[in-house]
C-alpha cells in the first residue's frame, strides 16, 4: 500500500496546489474576514469554466512530479519500466460547499474552505514486469476534505502574498476504485475498508496540521523568503508510563523529533530496550527559520525487529512559547493524533519531559529580541564584520545558478556539494546549459570552518543505462575564511575544467 499511498499523496499535491492558489487568491481578493460564507456559486461556476484547462495543468504536473518517483522502483522487485497509459481527472471539478475565513493580528489570511469532489477520473498506469505488463487503474475518485490555506506574508505586490502553506485540519474521506489486470480488487470482502483506510491515513500523515505543504508564490527578491533566524536546543529527558506494546514484554521506545514546515529528516533518540519509564538525556540542535509559527513535533514509537513500528503517542509545543537564550522544561501528555475530537485522545498515552533552548543568530538578536537594550542592539546590527570564534553555528550554502555549462555527452545538470564528508546535491535540470536551481543547503557546525575549503561541482547525468551515466561539467573550492571573517559572500565563479562555465554561489555564517 505504500506505493498507491505515495501515488495518491502525489495526486493530492498535483491536484491541492493548483485549487489551493486559485482559492487562496480569490478568497483573498473578494472575501473579508467573517464567520461562515457559503455563497460560493460564483466560485463553483468559475471552477467548471476552467476546469477542462486546470486538468491538463494538473495532470502535467502530476507527470513530472511522479517520474522521479517512478524511477526509484525501476530495477527493483523485478520492474523494468512504470509509466501512465491514461492520465485525467475528468469533466467533474471539485466544488466548495462553504468557507470559513480566519482574522488574525498577524499579516496573513487563512482560510478553511469544505471541499468535495466526486469525479470521473480515469487514471491508469503499466507496469513492466519480466516482459509482461500489469495495468493498475484508479477511477471513481472522490475526495471530501477541509484544507487550512494560509496566505503569508500579506506584501503589497502582486498576487499580494509571498507563500502559500496548506494544510488538513482533520482525516480526508477517500473513496476510490481500483483495478488490478482488469479485475476489480475492491471487490475482495474486507479489503476495501483496509485500503480505503489505509489510504486516508498515509494521505492525512502527509499533510495533516502541523505537516504544512508550502508553495512559495513569490521569489527572495520580496524580500518574503524565510532564512534561518536561530537554533533550537532540544534536550529528550525522558518518558513516563508510556503504554505496554508488546504482549509479553513491555515497550521499546525511541522519540523522532523535527520542526514543522522542515523537509529535513527527523531527529531520533537511542532505543530504551523494554522500558516504560525511559531515561535519554539527549540532546539535539534544529535550525528555526520561523520561531513565530514553527511546532516541534515529538513522535514516540515502539520499536519492532520486523514489523512495522507501534506509535506510542505524539504531542507538539510551539516555539513561540519559548524566550529566547533561556531554557524551559515542558512536561506533556501524550496524544494519539491532533484531533481534539478523537476520543482515543482522552486515553493515557503517558508523559514526555524535554528541555528547549532557543538562541537567535547573533545578526537577529536586535530585529527579534525585545530584552535587549539600545545599546546593545546597536552595535549588534551596525558592525561591518563579525567575530571570528571557535563557537558553532550554521553554515548556509545557496546555489542559485549556472550559466554556459557543457557535457561532452549530455546536458542534464545539477550540483553537488561536498563539505566535512558529507555530500549534497541538487534537484536536475534536463536538457539545460544555463540551469536554475536557488537551493539552499544547511551545515550545522561545533566550531567556525576558518581554515577549511568546500567543493562544488556541476555534474550531469542521464536517465537509464548508459557508459556515459555522469560527468563532471565543472567544480569550485571555495575558502570559506572570507565567510566567517564577513558573514557572507554572494559570487559568481569560473568552473574550473569547463570552456566557459560560471556558478552563482551564496554562503552565509551565522553564530549564536
Amino acid at each position: 500500500m505504500g506505493f498507491v499511498g505515495t501515488f495518491l499523496g502525489i495526486v493530492g499535491f498535483g491536484f491541492g496546489v493548483p485549487i489551493g492558489i486559485l482559492l487562496g487568491y480569490f478568497l483573498y481578493i473578494y472575501f473579508q474576514p467573517t464567520d461562515v460564507e457559503k455563497e460560493v456559486d460564483w466560485m463553483n461556476q468559475f471552477m467548471f469554466d476552467i476546469w477542462p484547462y486546470l486538468d491538463k495543468a494538473i495532470c502535467s504536473t502530476i507527470r513530472s512530479t511522479t517520474k522521479p518517483i517512478f524511477d526509484q522502483y525501476i530495477g527493483k522487485y523485478c520492474i523494468e519500466s512504470i509509466e501512465f497509459d491514461h492520465l485525467t481527472l475528468g469533466t467533474l471539478p471539485p466544488t466548495v460547499h462553504g468557507v470559513k475565513v480566519y482574522e488574525t493580528q498577524e499579516k496573513q489570511l487563512a482560510i478553511e474552505p469544505g471541499v468535495r469532489w466526486a469525479g470521473n477520473a480515469n487514471i491508469s498506469v503499466i507496469l513492466k514486469l519480466l516482459s509482461f505488463r500489469v495495468t493498475v487503474q484508479l477511477l471513481q475518485l472522490q475526495i471530501f476534505l477541509v484544507p487550512r490555506i494560509t496566505l503569508k506574508p500579506l506584501v503589497p505586490s502582486f498576487p499580494c502574498f509571498a507563500n502559500l502553506s496548506v494544510s488538513l485540519m482533520e482525516k480526508p474521506r477517500v473513496d476510490f476504485g481500483l483495478k488490478l489486470l482488469g479485475g476489480d480488487i475492491m471487490a475482495i470482502p474486507g479489503l476495501y475498508r483496509f485500503i480505503q483506510e489505509t489510504v486516508a491515513t498515509q494521505i492525512s500523515n502527509l499533510y495533516h496540521w502541523p505537516k504544512v505543504l508550502e508553495v512559495p508564490i513569490l521569489d527572495g527578491a520580496s524580500g518574503a523568503t524565510k532564512k534561518p533566524v536561530g537554533i533550537l536546543h532540544v534536550k529528550v529527558v525522558r518518558a513516563l508510563n508510556l503504554r505496554k506494546m508488546d504482549f509479553l514484554g513491555k515497550s521499546d521506545p525511541y522519540v523522532k523529533l523535527r520542526l514543522s514546515g522542515e523537509r529535513l529528516p527527523s531527529k531520533k533518540t537511542s532505543i530504551k530496550m523494554s522500558n516504560l519509564n525511559p531515561e535519554w538525556n539527549e540532546q539535539f540542535k534544529l535550525i528555526v527559520k520561523d520561531p513565530e509559527t514553527q511546532v516541534l513535533e515529538l513522535h514516540v514509537y515502539d520499536w519492532e525487529k520486523v514489523k512495522m513500528h507501534d506509535k506510542l503517542g505524539m504531542q507538539v509545543i510551539p516555539l513561540r512559547l519559548l524566550t529566547p537564550h533561556e531554557t524551559k522544561t515542558f512536561t506533556v501528555d501524550l496524544l494519539k493524533n491532533l484531533n481534539p475530537n478523537d476520543l482515543q485522545n482522552k486515553r493515557n498515552r503517558g508523559k514526555l519531559v524535554v528541555e528547549l533552548t532557543f538562541d537567535l543568530f547573533k545578526e537577529e538578536n536586535g530585529r527579534l529580541s525585545g530584552t535587549l537594550d539600545g545599546d546593545v542592539k546597536h552595535s549588534s546590527i551596525s558592525r561591518a564584520s563579525h567575530d571570528v570564534s571557535s563557537d558553532g553555528g550554521v553554515l548556509l550554502v545557496t546555489i542559485e545558478s549556472a550559466e554556459n555549462v557543457e557535457g561532452k555527452h549530455h546536458n542534464n545538470p545539477y550540483a553537488l556539494i561536498l563539505f566535512r564528508g558529507e555530500k549534497k546535491k541538487t534537484k536536475m535540470i534536463k536538457k539545460s546549459r544555463d540551469p536554475r536551481w536557488s537551493e539552499e543547503f544547511q551545515f550545522m557546525l561545533e566550531e567556525a570552518p576558518i581554515d577549511e575549503k568546500i567543493h562544488i561541482e556541476v555534474m550531469s547525468k542521464r536517465r537509464g543505462f548508459s557508459f556515459h551515466g555522469k560527468e563532471s561539467m565543472g567544480h569550485v573550492d571555495i575558502n570559506l575564511s572570507d565567510v566567517v571573517n564577513n558573514g557572507r559572500i554572494n559570487e559568481r565563479y569560473h568552473l574550473i575544467n569547463s570552456r566557459n562555465g560560471i556558478i552563482d554561489i551564496e554562503i552565509k555564517w551565522s553564530t549564536i
